[in-house]
C-alpha cells in the first residue's frame, strides 16, 4: 500500500465534541498506516464566510489561500461535520462558498451546460454526526447535508466520494457507540 496525502476538514475543534474525536481517530489511523496527514479545523482559521458573488469576490485571507494549498497536496479527502437542520453547519458552507471558487474547483467553458472540474483525481470521505437516527436521515430526508457536499459540491468539483459514515443520534448515544464510531473512523482511514 503506497502512502497518501490526507487532508482532514473538521468543523469544530472543541475536545468535548464527537466530530473532534472522529477527525482525531481518522488522523491518527491514517498517520499509523503510513499517510501524510493536514488538518484544518475551520473554527482556527481566520476568514470571512460570506461570499457576495463570484463577480464580486473577495480577495482570499492568508488561512484560505493554505487551505486551497493544501486541497491541491490532497490526493484525499476527509470532511467531518455535522449535521445542523439537515444540512452542513454555516461555516463550512462559508469555507467551501470562499475556497471552491471558479478556476481553482472548477472552469466555465464557452458554449457548454457544465463546467470542467479542476480537482480531479481525488477521493473523499464523509463523516457526519447527527441528533437524527441515519435511516431516517437517509430514507425520510433523502439525506440533503451528505447529497449537497458528495454530489453537488465535491464531485462537481471532480473529487470522488468513496464512503460516507452517518453517525447518530449522537444526543441518545453511549460510550460504547461512540467508541465504535471512533473505531469506524479510524478503519476508513486505514483502507486509503
Amino acid at each position: 500500500m503506497s502512502s497518501k496525502k490526507v487532508l482532514i476538514i473538521s468543523v469544530h475543534s472543541d475536545a468535548e465534541r464527537l466530530g473532534q474525536a472522529l477527525a482525531s481517530a481518522y488522523a491518527d489511523a491514517a498517520t499509523a498506516a503510513g499517510h501524510h496527514v493536514r488538518w484544518l479545523q475551520l473554527d482556527k482559521l481566520n476568514f470571512n464566510p460570506v461570499l457576495p458573488g463570484y463577480g464580486n469576490a473577495l480577495p482570499l485571507e492568508q488561512d484560505l489561500q493554505s487551505a486551497q494549498a493544501d486541497l491541491l497536496w490532497a490526493e484525499h479527502i476527509s470532511l467531518v461535520y455535522p449535521i445542523w437542520w439537515g444540512s452542513v453547519p454555516a461555516l463550512l458552507k462559508g469555507f467551501l462558498d470562499r475556497v471552491l471558487l471558479p478556476g481553482f474547483a472548477f472552469k466555465y467553458q464557452p458554449g457548454k451546460k457544465y463546467p470542467q472540474p479542476l480537482l480531479t483525481g481525488k477521493t473523499a470521505h464523509l463523516l457526519l454526526t447527527m441528533d437524527t437516527p441515519p435511516w431516517y436521515f437517509r430514507w425520510i430526508y433523502r439525506a440533503p447535508g451528505l447529497q449537497q457536499i458528495s454530489r453537488t459540491t465535491l464531485a462537481f468539483c471532480g473529487i470522488r466520494p468513496l464512503k460516507s459514515l452517518m453517525l447518530g443520534p449522537v444526543i441518545s448515544s453511549t460510550a460504547v457507540q461512540r467508541q465504535r464510531w471512533l473505531k469506524q473512523a479510524g478503519q476508513l482511514a486505514q483502507r486509503l
